[in-house]
This record gives structure tokens, sequence and C-alpha cells, in this order.
């Protein structure tokens, strides 16, 4: 998900800032900055023979170092885009294993929901799972240097929120985290194809537009909880259980909402790719992979509603 801590220079397109974050070429051996291999400070230095005072160890070394491929960014400790999904694939892993842990605390113990009685249902573990999550979103958005601890307590207490938010709603509306899943991979796969083949593209106008339309539904949200938490709207989901033209309004936010969460998507792949280019460091790609957690884990949760009231609705 796009959020202040990408601002850092190192996702940002070269130039923007007027300098290049990619380390200055550095002279060879016995040369001075600026020269040619061959002229090191006034030396003819020709392979495969001797310079004076060197001896043979010393000129195979150098003559070694020449023929040498030139390092590339994980050599040189810089962020590449296989790293980054690496990290992105070890995130949401430790997300899976508190999740499980998730739904089986939800379920009172149980796998399955079938054989689950209302009074087993525990709400505890995703509202810690949201209140801890929150926090650490926080943390590491304002966070100036990613820290690959604070992202992977983060990853943990999602997958305490995910696991038990999904099993409470699988037990009201069975069918409908397997709905979500698919529909949030699909979602997923569709964005990251299209941007592969560069048939998308975050803009700064779409990003303006995504800001405008983002505060907007944080504040509907809000009014929402309120309304619900002071009993003045006592539906099962607030303003959304209201309909327009025979359509439950939560659905019409809804899909409006993840097409926000698409675009997201997108603007997570465009920075890291910016990251990469501008040889941002290797630790970078923590951050890059926290971003795509967020905004999976919004997606999902926002198709999971809308099944929800879909079913609520049947």
């Amino acid at each position: 998900m796009a959020r202040p801590g990408f601002n850092n220079p190192v996702f940002q397109p070269q130039g923007a800032y007027g300098t290049s974050l990619q380390p200055p070429a550095q002279a060879g051996y016995g040369q001075q900055s600026g020269q040619f291999p061959q002229q090191a400070q006034g030396q003819q230095a020709y392979p495969g023979y001797a310079q004076p005072g060197m001896t043979p160890a010393q000129q195979a070394g150098i003559e070694g170092a020449y023929a040498a491929p030139p390092a590339d960014a994980v050599d040189t400790g810089r962020m590449t885009v296989e790293d980054s999904v690496i990290k992105t694939v070890m995130l949401f892993a430790a997300m899976l294993v508190t999740a499980v842990i998730g739904w089986m605390w939800t379920l009172g113990g149980a796998l399955s929901t079938a054989a689950v009685a209302p009074d087993d249902i525990s709400m505890v573990p995703w509202i810690i799972g949201a209140l801890g999550g929150f926090v650490l979103a926080m943390v590491n958005i304002f966070k100036k240097s990613p820290s690959a601890p604070l992202i992977f307590a983060y990853a943990l207490f999602e997958g305490l929120f995910v696991g038990g938010i999904s099993a409470y709603f699988e037990f009201i509306f069975p069918g409908v985290v397997m709905q979500a899943t698919l529909a949030t991979v699909a979602v997923f796969a569709v964005t990251l194809a299209l941007f592969a083949s560069g048939k998308v593209r975050a803009t700064k106008k779409a990003t303006k537009v995504f800001m405008i339309a983002m505060f907007g539904y944080l504040a509907f949200s809000l009014l929402n909880v309120v309304l619900m938490w002071t009993g003045v709207n006592d539906n099962a989901f607030g303003l959304r259980s209201m309909e327009v033209f025979g359509i439950p309004l939560g659905v019409i936010i809804g899909v409006f909402v993840v097409i926000m969460a698409a675009y997201s998507l997108v603007l997570d792949f465009d920075q890291i790719q910016q990251g990469v280019r501008n040889g941002a460091p290797r630790k970078y790609g923590w951050q890059g992979a926290f971003g795509i957690m967020v905004t999976v884990v919004w997606l999902y949760v926002e198709i999971l509603r809308i099944a929800a009231i879909f079913s609520s609705s049947d």
C-alpha cells in the first residue's frame, strides 16, 4: 500500500532529487579517478607484461581483477526484484503460520466451523492482531530506515487478525473465505501481469485521485464505525447494509475500494522498480515487501466483506 515511507528518495524516479544513488565508479588499482585502465599515474599497464617493482603474483592479481565480470546488484548490496520477491514470500509465510493459530483460537481450537458452537467463538485473536498490526504498521510506515524484525512482527500480528476474522466470517457465512481468497489472488495476479507488461503504470494524476479517494473512504469508514458503536445504525454492516437501487451500499463502495487497492498494488510494484533502478540498499526490499503485504491484506478484507454482504442478503 502506498504510504509516506515511500517518499524516501530511494524510491523516487532518477533525477528527481538531482543526484544519483548509484555509487561513483571506483578507480582501478593504481589509478586516479577519471583515468583509463591503461593510465595509472603515467604508467602504461599492458596485460601480460609485468610492471616495474611488481611481483608476478601482484601482476596476476591485477590481470584477474580486470578480467573478472562486473559486480552485480547482489554483490554490491543493492536492492533487486528477485530479493524483494523472496522477502515478500517470507513475510506471507510468517503471516500464514499465525493465521492458522488465529483461526483455531477463534474457533476454540477447531479447524472446521462445522462442529463449533456460537459460545466457542472468540474475537480476542483478531482484536489483538488488529491492534498490534496497526501499531506496528504506523511504526514501519514512518520509520526512516526499514527494520526486518519490526516488519516480521507486523506480519505475525496480521496473521492473527486475518486468521481470526476469516474464521469469524466463515462461521457466520460459510464459503466466504474461499471466495475472498480466490478473488484476492485473481486481482493480485491480473494487476501484476498488467504492470509487468507495461499496460498499467502509476501516474501523478491517478495517484492524486487515489489519495483523495482514500481519505474519503477513511472518513466514511470512521463514520460507519461511530454510528454502529453508538447504536444509531444497528445493521450488521452499518451504512454498508443500506441499499441503492436494490444493491447494498457496501457492495457498491466495495467495488471501488477493490479498484483502489489494485492501484495501490501498482504503486507498490512501481516503487520497488524505482528502488531497483536507483540502486537502493538491499534492506529497502523489506520496505517494498511490507507495502505489498499491507495492500494485499486490505484487498482481502474488503473482498471478504463484499462476499459476506452478498451472503447476508440471500
